[in-house]
């Protein structure tokens, strides 16, 4: 990857809908040369896809929380099905020390996190569970 393909990817993490024009505008690029090396990331993988982030409003209000797994390694691939399933788990983490797993979830409430902190906590092989929530975010690359 060359260092315009990481500038390029750094400016489509802050706006993938950003027009081509505009990104080789950015990179004192042709257009033809962006829309080149876009197809070549997205065909070797090095961009898997794209998605849309969504905002806190007053109909939509977002808490997130970590909760830290630890794990019966034997059941390991069973509980991760199991916490793609639920909607609010958003990713799961494979981690070093003494937690197995971080998994990240988002909803729209306490009381909704409880639930789904407790349906992980009962997923066979998840043996603990410690959960924070974020009360704010000081910054966040996307």
């Amino acid at each position: 990857m060359t260092p315009k393909d990481r500038q390029l990817i750094d400016l489509l993490r802050v706006n993938a809908r950003e027009s081509v024009s505009s990104l080789a505008r950015k990179l004192q690029v042709a257009r033809t040369t962006v829309q080149e090396r876009i197809r070549r990331l997205e065909e070797s993988g090095t961009i898997a896809g794209y998605t849309v982030r969504l905002g806190q409003t007053p109909e939509r209000p977002a808490l997130t929380a970590h909760v830290l797994l630890e794990v019966n390694p034997k059941k390991a691939d069973g509980m991760i099905r199991e916490l793609k399933a639920i909607p609010a788990v958003r990713g799961v983490y494979a981690l070093s020390g003494s937690f197995d797993y971080l998994a990240i979830v988002e909803t729209g409430s306490p009381h909704e996190i409880d639930e789904v902190v407790d349906r992980m906590g009962r997923v066979e092989g998840v043996e603990k569970t410690a959960t924070s929530i974020v009360l704010s975010v000081k910054f966040e690359r996307p």
